[in-house]
């Protein structure tokens, strides 16, 4: 008897298109629902089915659940871009939040095994480092606040529903199926998308703020194997590397990568947490992780040579601006109001 059928949302992004194939590698049946806002119908993985659609119509999830009879849902749909979340408030709740609200009551209506959540070191904001999962979250923005809401009634719907929950905190994840051309979010990508267009590296403030970016292959194995783990539900983990560098280390990195050496453009600081990097010691334990992680040259080389065979890429322009006070300088002629 084959393995059950799986709900992907998102699983056209960047560490959806990773998760489903890992998925599909496992003996599961994949159905991916992704409505391309920020992925690509190219990073679907051949053997999964593809369904064009938002993870918030309750309508198309309801009649994706009587269709495939799904045991497992794995939510990776999101529009993550932190800094912009300031300026797009209802578009961030509606998407992250309320989305996920319909996700979860159609897994409790029908009493899937686990429902596999992607979060984000987001949901710490400034707490000391490294960040643990024992700490008591405090996010900085309202990306970080869907996150977090979401968590928290994961949490709520395993306690009246028993309904299981695996969640993940990954953080500055990187590597081939990630949007170039999205300028909002994703510094690897946004640095190697200006190189391919002879244009300087752009970095807010002098550069002195560090991150610990994550391979995808340090990621995606893990959230796609958890199902398998039953010591794994009901838990949080954070997931990804433990080394952070700062932005300004990473632009020279990427260059190297990319064989090309641009001017780097300091722009104005925006508000944003200056230093984020994460222990992994819990999904280690639980996930027996073994091999040492991606070093950050090896990652960007193989990144880069994706990136040259795709090319440079023009994302979509985001329309539906919210808040224009305190808007970067820099994102102004790449929004509007409309």
């Amino acid at each position: 008897m084959g393995k059950p059928s799986v709900l992907v949302t998102g699983g056209a992004g960047f560490i959806g298109s990773h998760v489903a194939r890992h998925l599909v590698d496992l003996g599961y049946n994949v159905v991916i629902v992704d409505d391309l806002s920020g992925g690509f119908i190219d990073n679907v993985p051949e053997r999964a089915l593809f369904v064009e659609g938002n993870a918030g119509d309750g309508a198309l999830i309801e009649n994706l659940f009587y269709e495939h009879r799904f045991e497992y849902i794995f939510h990776l749909a999101a529009y993550a871009a932190e800094g912009l979340s300031h300026f797009i408030r209802e578009f961030n709740y509606r998407n992250n939040l309320l989305s996920s609200i319909t996700l979860i009551n159609a897994a409790v209506r029908h009493e899937i095994k686990a429902f596999v959540f992607t979060s984000s070191i987001a949901v710490y904001g400034k707490n000391q480092l490294p960040m643990t999962e024992e700490m008591t979250p405090l996010p900085e923005d309202p990306y970080g606040i869907s996150k977090l809401a979401v968590e928290l009634d994961l949490k709520a719907a395993r306690e009246m529903f028993n309904l299981n929950y695996v969640i993940f905190r990954p953080h500055n994840v990187y590597g081939t199926n990630q949007n170039l051309g999205d300028p909002y979010r994703n510094v690897i990508g946004i640095f190697m998308n200006q190189i391919m267009k002879g244009e300087p590296l752009t970095i807010f403030g002098d550069g002195s703020q560090s991150r610990a970016f994550s391979h995808i292959d340090d990621v995606a194995p893990s959230i796609a194997k958890c199902i398998e783990i039953p010591e794994s539900f009901n838990k949080t983990f954070n997931i990804g590397a433990d080394l952070p560098v700062t932005v300004k280390d990473l632009a020279h990195e990427v260059m190297k990568s990319m064989g090309k050496d641009l001017p780097i453009k300091f722009l104005p600081l925006r508000n944003e947490v200056l230093h984020a990097y994460a222990s992994h010691d819990l999904a280690h334990r639980i996930f027996k992780i073994q091999s040492s992680p991606i070093s950050l040259n090896t990652g960007l080389r193989e990144m880069a040579d994706w990136a040259k065979k795709v090319g440079a890429r023009r994302g979509k322009p985001f329309t539906g601006l919210e808040i224009s006070k305190n808007l970067p300088s820099s994102w102004k002629n790449l929004l509007s109001n409309k």
